[in-house]
């Protein structure tokens, strides 16, 4: 790409600590958040907040999942390493207990090596919850300058001959080297990120590239979309659709179109591309229309057992946060009432209020279905997106300063 966006990265070249980006603010025809909803909603982040109190102090890794109601860990954060850290913030915006904040520096500390891992595109996970909102909330440069290099080490994942960053191992494997898959669409803001920072389009560049690719060859004519497409990583030559974590190559796995919908969303914002917004409204009204009654999302929308399968409330935790930036990109009432059920239905049906036991904050969860791993479990991004999710009603100042939910 060769057109300039100067003016785009100056808009946030500086927003740190005090410089809070403006956010839209909802008037009274926005105001779906009734007393009760709001109250719901509360209730749950006190919960969130003192079960990761209560945790904190015991935490010897990253968490990744549960087993038996227990964390398990990674040393070196897996591809969830950020959420932890990012929870942890969260939990400060909220109660500003400075307990939280230093739990959040140290665990954050910790993925540092990642800095430099070429091996995988789940950077923007690790460090963008992480590394990207500690420097938003501290000013300490530190956080600021790996950041940039993660987005350094993202870069070299970019395939420019098919336009699309590879998803999987390392840049000698030829395995999986043109495979992409739509969860890279939530990495592409530590991209937008590094631009910003740096003043370097290559960096805005591949992340426009990659998510128009996506654009192309993810949803179907029904909005529905595939877990993975596959390329020919020497050509670019598209072959075809494919699946990991969904139940076959034609069927629609709950979380990857939540990533979908947030990730295109968070590209027409930093863009101004319209398509991109288009194309996120498209993966939502698909995904609205394949809710159960209940708001919890199913594991995948399109396997035989749907809509009687078992769940994934983290899907529902991401589906929200992506629901509720759509809304304020299009002032469509139906995205903010949506993302107010399913964060409503995860705080009334999905929280681990009733185990004494449970280490995490939400129950319900599946990682991978056709491995049968983890099935009804906890994962340390349910805890994180719910927790953003919710405050992005009640403290929408907070999570601006945090994420960045400028337009």
């Amino acid at each position: 790409m060769s057109v300039s966006r100067r003016a785009l990265l100056a808009t946030a070249a500086g927003a740190a600590v005090v410089g809070a980006t403006e956010v839209p603010a909802a008037g009274a025809a926005d105001r779906q958040d009734t007393g009760a909803t709001l109250r719901t909603l509360r209730a749950a982040a006190d919960y969130a907040v003192e079960k990761v109190r209560t945790v904190a102090p015991g935490v010897t890794g990253f968490p990744v999942g549960t087993k038996f109601e227990k964390w398990t860990y990674s040393r070196n954060g897996d591809w969830v390493g950020g959420f932890w850290p990012g929870t942890l913030w969260m939990a400060w915006l909220h109660s500003k207990d400075d307990a939280f904040r230093a739990w959040a520096v140290e665990s954050a500390r910790n993925l540092a090596p990642r800095q430099y891992d070429t091996g995988t595109h789940d950077l923007g996970f690790l460090f963008y919850p992480s590394w990207v909102t500690a420097w938003r909330l501290t000013g300490d440069d530190v956080w600021r300058t790996g950041a940039i290099r993660a987005a350094d080490s993202l870069s070299r994942r970019y395939n420019p001959r098919g336009r699309f960053i590879r998803a999987w191992g390392a840049l000698t494997d030829r395995t999986n080297a043109g495979r992409v898959i739509m969860d890279t669409m939530m990495n592409l803001d530590l991209l937008v990120f590094a631009s910003r920072q740096t003043g370097d389009d290559r960096y805005l560049d591949i992340a426009v590239e990659h998510a128009k690719t996506a654009q192309r060859v993810f949803p179907r004519p029904d909005g529905s979309t595939p877990h993975v497409y596959d390329f020919d990583p020497d050509t670019g030559a598209a072959i075809g659709p494919n699946t990991v974590q969904g139940y076959s190559p034609a069927s629609c796995w709950s979380r990857g179109q939540a990533w979908g919908i947030y990730g295109f969303t968070t590209m027409y914002r930093r863009t101004g591309d319209k398509e991109f917004r288009d194309t996120a409204r498209k993966l939502a009204d698909y995904a609205i229309g394949a809710l159960t009654p209940d708001h919890v999302p199913v594991w995948d929308y399109g396997a035989p057992q749907a809509p009687h399968d078992i769940k994934d409330a983290s899907a529902g935790a991401v589906m929200a946060c992506g629901l509720l930036d759509l809304h304020a990109a299009t002032g469509r009432h139906t995205y903010r009432d949506v993302a107010l059920r399913l964060l409503t239905a995860l705080s009334d049906t999905c929280l681990t209020r009733n185990s004494a036991r449970a280490e995490a904050v939400v129950a319900r969860c599946t990682r991978n279905r056709p491995a049968e791993d983890g099935i009804e479990v906890s994962l340390p991004y349910a805890d994180y997106y719910l927790l953003e999710g919710i405050l992005r009603v009640l403290r929408p100042e907070e999570i601006d300063r945090a994420i960045d939910l400028s337009h």
